[in-house]
């Protein structure tokens, strides 16, 4: 009996240092997004920017990110953990911890609803609303596998992040398209990207902005502008409609079949533009091939 009690205390005060001292968070969320992982990546790194004195960073990959809420006197810490339940659902477990008051909020939480816990959900509530409502801003729709066609084009190179990935295409616009008219070069098709490097743990791109034109021994030298055959190949494909900005979304949705069909591809996405942004407009109506290629 002596030996049975012993026991029990001391599973009881094992958990009990476990919870108060060992487990890692305060306060636990789960919901489910109806968006793909890296959707929800991006659509939770751009709300963050929209608060006070927050700041979020990617830990391991796509799936897993830190957030830093300053709230009071308190530092809040939401541990982002995003699992795929199909190519347009995902489980988001989300960790929350107060840096400067988790024993007492572990010693409340079990007996009352605190105000941690209501804040904590209003975070997480604040965030689903948000992706909902850019879910609705665009449009992304597999097409299967195609070849791309090889092509001379003249471009210009950059490197940024890919939120604004847009905004190097609008600056370059005006200049490749000056260049062309004032040269009497003949365009072979519609304007593009083509990815070169793309690291997914910090976002940063480098790409080229390229018109499709048609090869000749007089074409000028410009400054900042290169010439270069683009060469075709097996790729998959995605229509993308909405605004530029946000085209990467496509990336991940070819990213997630390749990965569900064990396709092995090269994560250097290509796009074609149908529309120009500096036109403005209904964004919803911009449309773009996005391609992923893959490897032979």
């Amino acid at each position: 009996m002596k030996k049975a009690l012993s026991i029990i205390i001391a599973i009881i005060c094992i958990g009990l240092l476990w919870y108060f001292f060992i487990k890692p968070q305060d306060y636990q969320i789960r919901v489910v997004a109806k968006s793909n992982t890296g959707t929800v990546n991006q659509a939770l790194k751009s709300w963050s920017k929209t608060l006070q004195e927050a700041s979020i960073r990617q830990t391991k990959d796509l799936g897993h990110l830190e957030q830093m809420i300053a709230s009071g006197d308190s530092t809040h810490i939401y541990n982002w953990n995003i699992t795929p339940i199909n190519d347009s659902t995902s489980q988001l477990v989300i960790d929350v911890k107060d840096l400067d008051h988790s024993f007492a909020n572990k010693l409340s939480i079990p007996f009352t609803d605190t105000n941690f816990e209501k804040q904590a959900r209003k975070t997480v509530t604040d965030f689903i609303e948000s992706l909902n409502i850019h879910k609705k801003e665009f449009k992304v729709t597999f097409m299967g596998e195609d070849h791309l066609p090889s092509t001379y084009c003249a471009c210009v190179e950059h490197k940024t992040i890919q939120s604004k990935k847009a905004f190097g295409m609008m600056e370059s616009y005006p200049f490749i398209n000056s260049v062309i008219a004032s040269n009497g070069i003949q365009v072979n098709g519609v304007p593009f990207i083509e990815t070169t490097d793309w690291n997914m743990q910090n976002d940063s791109i480098s790409f080229n902005f390229c018109y499709p034109i048609i090869k000749t021994d007089s074409l000028p030298t410009i400054k900042d502008l290169i010439y270069k055959e683009f060469i075709g190949m097996k790729s998959l494909k995605a229509i993308y409609n909405g605004n530029y900005m946000t085209s990467d979304r496509a990336w991940y949705t070819l990213l997630d079949y390749a990965k569900e069909k064990n396709i092995k591809v090269d994560p250097k996405p290509i796009e074609f533009f149908f529309n120009n942004p500096n036109m403005g407009g209904d964004a919803l109506r911009w449309k773009a091939e996005v391609f992923l290629p893959i490897k032979e």
